[in-house]
């Protein structure tokens, strides 16, 4: 145990946790609402952030988060209004985002090593910095969340009836996207660009697997991100792997784990 003395072991438990904790707020909701493939745009998009980042030469965090923000919106407002080619815009922007990314990289002079921890996450490079941004945008998230949470089960699972209710469902639904870019941009540095979709889901569909209350699985969410982050950074640095595939091997095993346990508990009864 005398890894946990370092401090860049410290620093990558404590981003899991954060991230965890966002991850299991959002992660339900993006289930619920089935609403995967639009995360993974946004955070396919995010990497033209990164790329800008790169070559302006401040935090690629930073350029992360305005990216998926922005794509978030444009993401949100073609699946409202453009149902029709939703796939195919929402295929180009994701597309696009990457486009721009790879074309700053290459513009920037200079290698950086640490360019593959974005795209496929290494949570034991995170900085103090990684640390600092992902504590605020979990208390944007948490904040957010408090005071929408109504709001945000009402457009989940009952849009028509929210509109009914003179709820302003696209507004409020934009925002819920925006948060998802966030979360997505605290997930990157521990699991990259390519898996972050993963991560966001995987949590809160084990935990949707015994609960039925969504409090209670927002709850259990948080609790399978804090397992899946720690239980996967132990296991890539002993065994010398990468961290972001390795959370996501202990994330995938449990969640099977648990939908057989269930399948076997539904035969019983």
């Amino acid at each position: 145990m005398e890894i946990l003395t370092y401090n860049f072991f410290q620093n990558a438990l404590l981003i899991g946790i954060l991230a965890s904790i966002a991850c299991g707020i959002i992660g339900p909701f993006v289930v619920a609402k089935r609403i995967s493939f639009l995360g993974g745009s946004i955070a396919h998009s995010s990497f033209g952030g990164i790329g800008l980042a790169y070559f302006l030469g401040f935090n690629p965090l930073i350029g992360a988060a305005v990216f998926s923000i922005l794509s978030a919106l444009g993401i949100g407002i073609v699946s409202k209004k453009f149902k029709k080619n939703e796939d195919a815009a929402i295929g180009a922007m994701w597309s696009l985002g990457m486009a721009i990314g790879l074309v700053f990289i290459y513009l920037t002079p200079g290698y950086s090593s640490d360019l593959f921890s974005y795209l496929f996450g290494n949570i034991l490079m995170t900085s103090s910095a990684d640390i600092i941004l992902a504590i605020i945008l979990n208390i944007i998230i948490i904040t957010s969340v408090l005071a929408f949470y109504r709001w945000f089960k009402a457009i989940i699972f009952d849009e028509e009836f929210a509109e009914v209710t003179n709820i302003a469902v696209f507004p409020i639904y934009l925002f819920l996207l925006c948060l998802v870019a966030l979360t997505i941009v605290i997930l990157i540095r521990i699991v990259g660009v390519i898996l972050v979709i993963a991560l966001l889901t995987l949590p809160a569909a084990t935990a949707q697997t015994f609960n039925k209350t969504f409090k209670k699985i927002i709850l259990w969410s948080v609790s399978f991100g804090c397992l899946f982050t720690t239980a996967g950074i132990f296991l890539s640095y002993y065994a010398n792997l990468p961290s972001g595939p390795m959370i996501i091997f202990v994330s995938v095993f449990v969640y099977v784990m648990f939908l057989i346990g269930n399948k076997f508990a539904l035969k019983k009864l």
